[in-house]
């Protein structure tokens, strides 16, 4: 798994001993992983002896894509939104403390945000969607996710010391969502809520994202729908059941 993170779009292309240098690890070691990753179709040896990544791993990612629950049960609601209100929806998990783009559906109303494709990371502190997933976490865990990632200033309204993330989160989880008021890029703003499986968990986040002059004409609106929105899709994940067995009362 450590040589496969080692292929970024940055960086798609490898040679052995470059892998060796990166890992830590003696040449004969790679090479050995290196054929059989080949074999299994996770990397393909290139005829300059380099590697990239194989066609095997679109392949497993659209079969993960078609068969997870969460995204089963969240694309026609969020078509529905994205109809109804012309707007963008995102659906996001947190992946090793960063948000993982997981569907996207644009209405018709919606402007471009091409950093939000299916398949995308971005840092958890300045959206709306990553708030709410780092609001499932304990304060140990979110402390351990900012020392890795840090809290970069990505516009003026960013959240950038760890106190101040902290008491938000402690908010988000009061109020049950969150927003993002042009903290990840200027004019667009965001509000996203939680969703929670059988077990009660934060497992994923729903959100709009909005022009900040529509938003701002219509926030309590788009508030109420997305986190209704959520609640539905926690309910066919089995949140109901979860909510009756613990007395959960929000």
């Amino acid at each position: 798994m450590e040589l496969l993170d080692l292929f970024t779009e940055e960086r798609p292309e490898w040679g052995v001993t470059e892998l060796a240098q990166a890992l830590g690890l003696p040449k004969a070691t790679v090479h050995g992983l290196l054929c059989s990753l080949v074999e299994g179709g996770m990397l393909y040896r290139l005829p300059s002896g380099r590697y990239r990544l194989g066609w095997r791993i679109p392949l497993l990612n659209r079969v993960l894509m078609e068969s997870v629950p969460l995204r089963l049960e969240a694309r026609p609601r969020m078509a529905r939104l994205a109809e109804l209100y012309g707007e963008t929806v995102h659906l996001a998990v947190l992946e090793r403390g960063r948000v993982l783009y997981l569907e996207k559906q644009q209405g018709n109303r919606a402007i471009q945000v091409n950093i939000t494709g299916v398949g995308a990371y971005l840092y958890a502190h300045a959206s709306a969607l990553g708030k709410v997933l780092l609001s499932g976490l304990s304060e140990k865990e979110v402390i351990s996710i900012v020392r890795t990632h840090g809290l970069p200033a990505l516009t003026p309204n960013t959240i950038t010391t760890l106190e101040e993330l902290l008491s938000e989160l402690r908010g988000v989880r009061e109020r049950g969502y969150a927003y993002d008021l042009e903290e990840y890029l200027p004019d667009l703003c965001c509000v996203a809520a939680p969703i929670r499986d059988h077990t009660g968990q934060v497992v994923a986040a729903l959100s709009f994202s909005v022009p900040k002059y529509r938003f701002v004409e219509m926030k309590q609106a788009y508030r109420n729908v997305i986190v209704e929105a959520a609640k539905e899709i926690s309910e066919a994940l089995g949140y109901e059941e979860a909510k009756r067995r613990i007395g959960y009362v929000r």
